[in-house]
């Protein structure tokens, strides 16, 4: 089956529930993080799937992985701000979210690794 979307990527969409995750667990900051580690927090997760979206599209391998690095960065971003809320008892234990997000991960350096496969092949 060939794959026409960035949405049918099982990576995306697994990417896509860490944003919605994100989102429900930054509903009950405190308002006066509302600009400040909510923001940031939802701008991270927001950028893994745009960016596993947006490299979909782009033809070579070299672009496509470019993009794909940057959403390994936001992920790892996100993990550090899932922390820093608990740290600051913002929340408590997050393991759903940080298995989501481990999952995302492992997916993410799957892709990048099948795309230099495919390009010393």
């Amino acid at each position: 089956m060939a794959i026409d979307r960035f949405e049918q990527l099982e990576v995306w969409q697994t990417a896509h529930k860490v944003v919605l995750m994100v989102y429900r667990l930054t509903a009950a900051f405190p308002n006066d993080e509302r600009f400040g580690l909510t923001s940031q927090m939802r701008r991270a997760a927001v950028s893994v799937p745009a960016n596993i979206a947006e490299g979909f599209k782009r033809r070579g391998a070299r672009d496509k992985i470019h993009f794909y690095n940057i959403s390994q960065g936001s992920l790892e971003e996100v993990r550090y701000y899932v922390r820093l809320a608990g740290d600051l008892k913002y929340t408590s234990e997050n393991t759903e979210l940080n298995e989501q997000i481990d999952q995302t991960g492992r997916m993410l350096h799957g892709l990048i690794r099948s795309i230099e496969h495919k390009q010393l092949s």
